[in-house]
């Protein structure tokens, strides 16, 4: 199985080419460029989310990667509405952004879970020059 980092990348990828054959005009412009749009984002926010500074930074990158891939999903179902002769195509790229969606909601979830039960640990000096509480994770 391929792991996250791979599998958003990939979508971006795939979307890029199913933009690309798209008929060029003036309609198929402007919803090619929104799926391409919403689609890289996923992949690079997965990516910084990696790399989060804190739960909090972690949860906030994966909240725009859901936003990215729920889009992404409003635009291929245009698509499909529009042009279903396009389903072969569209159908993968759909089932992909849904199940990156799932993942990410799941991940969220699961992030909040962990933060909100940490148990923190305090501890009271008992001396009276220097009265203080220490709360250690």
């Amino acid at each position: 199985m391929q792991n996250l980092k791979s599998r958003t990348q990939k979508f971006a990828v795939d979307c890029w080419h199913f933009c690309s054959k798209l008929p060029k005009s003036r309609e198929y412009d402007a919803w090619a460029r929104q799926l391409i749009r919403c689609s890289r984002p996923v992949g690079a926010n997965y990516r910084a989310s990696q790399r989060a500074k804190s739960t909090a930074d972690f949860i906030n990158k994966l909240k725009i990667v859901k936003e990215e891939a729920d889009e992404s999903v409003y635009w291929l179902e245009l698509f499909l509405e529009v042009r279903p002769e396009l389903e072969p195509e569209i159908i993968p790229l759909k089932k992909e952004a849904s199940e990156l969606l799932a993942i990410t909601v799941a991940s969220i979830k699961t992030a909040k879970k962990t933060d909100n039960n940490k148990q923190f640990i305090r501890y009271t000096c008992t001396s009276n020059l220097y009265p203080c509480t220490f709360k250690l994770c």
